[in-house]
């Protein structure tokens, strides 16, 4: 009876049953709502999560930390049916805020290049959190501009997207000068490094924190510019959950007051 009702469409039924198994289903169950549970359901069919991965972005809140889980409902249930019906993943449903990243082994204080060299030390971690579908690239890709030298921190490309993502690294707060910068890197990779049949690149920011109001007056959810704050340190769950529902609160006050 709890599946007939969480799951009521047969036809999206027989799609998820040839690729999860009931236990999956025993996890989607429980879950609040039905756009969460579609999110979950789909996310799992398209990337082939196994029932230990579901259980674990389940337990990180990955829906919440999603930029769909922030929309208006019919807006996000619109992306989930693009995902449903023609395997269409959309960046909304591909950005995370925020990663977690605990498990690079940071000390308190460190630099930019300590949290890139971890990176690259724990590449398959890092890909995991990122998600399916990202390959990574290189690392301080080169760009001259006007005679000058540019690096990107991290350069990877999504292949469901079939986007560059260009990845820079802050150790601080957001700040509006990075924007730019940004910006610089993605023209000179759509001039040099898209191919004709690719989408435009895509730019993430990782900061170990955000400063909201400078991001909402940047709009930056117009450009290809994203900005995800990251967490390095293990947190029990409970505490876990509390500093995730904060990031979320935050993004939701950001959203209602434009």
């Amino acid at each position: 009876m709890q599946f007939s009702k969480a799951f009521p469409d047969p036809q999206i039924v027989a799609s998820l049953m040839r690729q999860l198994s009931w236990t999956h289903f025993t996890l989607l169950i429980p879950l609040k709502t039905e756009l969460e549970r579609d999110f979950y359901a789909q996310m799992c069919r398209i990337e082939k999560w196994s029932v230990r991965t579901l259980r674990k972005k389940i337990q990180s809140m990955l829906f919440e930390r999603t930029a769909i889980s922030q929309k208006p409902e019919e807006l996000a249930r619109k992306e989930l049916q693009e995902l449903t019906e023609n395997d269409r993943l959309s960046p909304d449903l591909v950005f995370q805020n925020p990663y977690v990243l605990d498990f690079l082994g940071l000390k308190d204080t460190f630099l930019e290049k300590d949290l890139e060299q971890a990176i690259l030390d724990k590449l398959e971690h890092f890909l995991l959190e990122l998600g399916r579908g990202f390959a990574f690239l290189e690392r301080q890709k080169r760009m001259i501009i006007d005679g000058q030298d540019y690096k990107l921190d991290l350069l990877f490309y999504h292949r469901k997207l079939k986007r560059l993502i260009a990845i820079d690294l802050k150790i601080g707060k957001f700040k509006a000068d990075y924007k730019g910068q940004m910006e610089l890197y993605l023209r000179w990779l759509e001039k040099h490094e898209t191919e004709p049949d690719e989408e435009q690149p895509i730019g993430l920011i990782l900061c170990a924190e955000g400063n909201t109001e400078q991001i909402e007056l940047l709009q930056l959810d117009e450009t290809n510019i994203t900005v995800g704050q990251y967490i390095t340190k293990y947190l029990p769950k409970e505490l876990l959950k509390e500093k995730l529902h904060q990031f979320v609160a935050a993004s939701r006050r950001q959203l209602d007051n434009k």
